[in-house]
């Protein structure tokens, strides 16, 4: 017994670095970067010293464990999309997108979204909070880096990369402290003209966060648009017919490890005319009354109509006629705004002003300017962003939960999500058989259980099952008999598989979810992600843990 679980623990540590991204050393290679990027003539003797210092650092940490020497990275699946907040294509052009994911960098299709390649692994911070590519000239791709989708668990952005040899190769260009961005968006007219609305980080108060712009290619920046320390900018968009009238949305904002804080007095709808030089709140007039949470903000073909998508009290999708001076409130429906935090994406068809989408839990579309809306059947749910081509607006691509998807047809049908390998899974580990199979929680999916390798050239869908549980859990196999596995979820659900009879059973502590509601009436809690073990002296005896073990 104790051969296996020694055998077991090996497999883990070998699965980590096989697996698993170096955080460290990318981390001192970043910095590498930053600091021969800032050199001047007056600092170049200290920076050489401090490139020394990073090199041999880099040299202590590449030589590592013998043991693991020489080994790489492979990707054993299983090969399905994970959570995607943007993409972005090139009008006319049918063949080339590009999308981000909130762990694996940007990715490029050149296949009409048959196949995709990452084109930013080597690059600036793996979790991509949104895609633009300048319409003037489409080799000039910007990307904001950081999530302000902004979920308990999320990874931060390193700033604004910029690529314009359309994403061969990058260059980081600024706003490395934003943290979080929640839109770049680039004048059709000149690549150097850009925008960025920047979150700023979520846990904490800073002060690089508002609205951006460049007016050389992202050389330097001008903070245009600021409220405090905890005010960042979600939302940017520009007049279709007007580029020097801009829309812009403020929120304020704090994430907790245990709670979520959204709203305030620094909320807003900011309205620029000229080029973004200068900016006033747009308030009154029919909007409802503050304070005010997330807003999503959206111009439409005819320039005149403005969609605003507000989290407040009296929220919903509010829509003006006249370029923002007043406004009415169009619908009210709470499915265009729950989980605000988590959506609030309004989306302006760019050739008919009274076609508008929504994207949230569901994906809607209204084709009265907003007063009534279908859901559109898509191949994931958790929907976020949406590219329309400008000059034919029935060709889309998708982001949500699950990927994206491209629809030639107005949303009528969709490509599939199940070829681009980047599913977020919480947790890893491996079970005591050989070869070794891999477990682990894909985000807003399922359990599974991965073989290590196959004799059939390739691991396939056939080498793949679930295993209980849910999306956030640990997994637990049982270390003497692998077919018993133990899988969590969400709100203290735990379950017991077993592979003989493909049999899920619920083992939870307690019967009682707090889906919906709070936690204070229940009798136990657990986070998101409760953590399992199984004892390595008795295998029958499990550990979970919630506000207790």
């Amino acid at each position: 017994m104790d051969l296996k679980i020694e055998r077991m623990c090996r497999r883990v540590v070998v699965l980590v670095c096989l697996v698993m991204p170096v955080t460290p050393a990318f981390s001192q290679q970043k910095e590498g970067y930053r600091k021969t990027e800032r050199a001047s003539p007056k600092t170049n003797a200290a920076n050489t010293d401090n490139n020394k210092e990073i090199s041999a650092d880099k040299e202590e940490k590449s030589e590592g464990d013998p043991l693991f020497r020489g080994m790489k990275y492979r990707s054993i699946g299983p090969y399905r999309g994970g959570r995607s907040l943007t993409a972005a294509g090139i009008p006319g052009d049918l063949s080339t997108y590009y999308f981000g994911a909130t762990g694996g960098g940007v990715w490029k299709s050149t296949d009409g979204a048959n196949t995709w390649s990452p084109v930013f692994d080597k690059d600036g911070a793996p979790g991509i909070g949104s895609i633009a590519v300048a319409v003037s000239d489409p080799n000039v791709v910007y990307v904001g880096t950081g999530e302000a989708c902004i979920r308990g668990n999320i990874t931060q952005g390193d700033g604004v990369w910029k690529s314009v040899d359309a994403g061969k190769s990058w260059k980081n260009v600024g706003l490395k402290d934003s943290r979080a961005i929640g839109k770049v968006i680039v004048n059709p007219h000149n690549a150097d003209i850009a925008f960025v609305a920047a979150l700023g980080h979520p846990f904490g108060p800073n002060t690089e966060r508002g609205v951006f712009r460049t007016l050389d290619g992202g050389k330097t920046w001008e903070k245009v648009l600021h409220k405090d320390e905890n005010t960042g900018a979600i939302d940017v968009a520009f007049d279709p017919q007007n580029t020097n009238i801009l829309f812009a949305s403020l929120w304020e904002t704090r994430r907790f490890p245990w709670t979520l804080s959204s709203g305030g007095a620094g909320s807003g709808i900011y309205r620029s005319t000229d080029a973004g030089a200068t900016w006033k709140k747009v308030e009154e007039h029919g909007l409802p009354k503050g304070p005010y949470g997330r807003i999503g903000i959206a111009v439409a073909a005819n320039s005149e109509r403005v969609y605003a998508l507000i989290e407040a009290k009296e929220g919903g999708l509010y829509r003006s006629d006249d370029g923002g001076d007043s406004w009415d409130l169009v619908n009210g429906s709470h499915g265009l705004f729950q989980r605000p935090w988590y959506y609030m994406h309004v989306i302006a068809d760019p050739q008919d002003a009274n076609i508008v989408y929504v994207a949230d839990v569901e994906f809607f579309k209204s084709t009265d300017s907003g007063r009534n809306f279908n859901k559109i059947k898509v191949p994931h749910g958790d929907n976020h962003g949406l590219w329309i081509d400008p000059k034919n607006s029935k060709r889309m691509i998708a982001s949500n939960d699950g990927g994206v998807t491209v629809s030639l047809d107005g949303g009528n049908s969709w490509t599939r999500e199940d070829n681009q390998p980047t599913a977020q899974f919480y947790h890893v580990i491996t079970d005591t058989r050989t070869p070794y199979y891999v477990y682990g929680s894909q985000q807003d999916n399922s359990t599974v259980a991965i073989a290590s390798r196959s004799d059939e050239g390739a691991i396939g869908r056939e080498s793949w099952y679930e295993v209980g549980g849910g999306e956030a859990g640990y997994i637990a196999p049982n270390p003497s008999d692998p077919n018993i596995v133990y899988a969590g979820d969400y709100q203290g659900n735990i379950t017991r598989f077993d592979r003989r009879t493909n049999q899920v059973k619920s083992i939870a502590v307690w019967p009682e979810l707090s889906d919906a509601r709070g936690a204070a009436s229940l009798e136990h809690r657990f986070q998101w992600t409760a953590p399992i073990v199984t004892s390595p002296h008795d295998p029958n005896t499990i550990y979970y843990g919630g506000e207790r073990i």
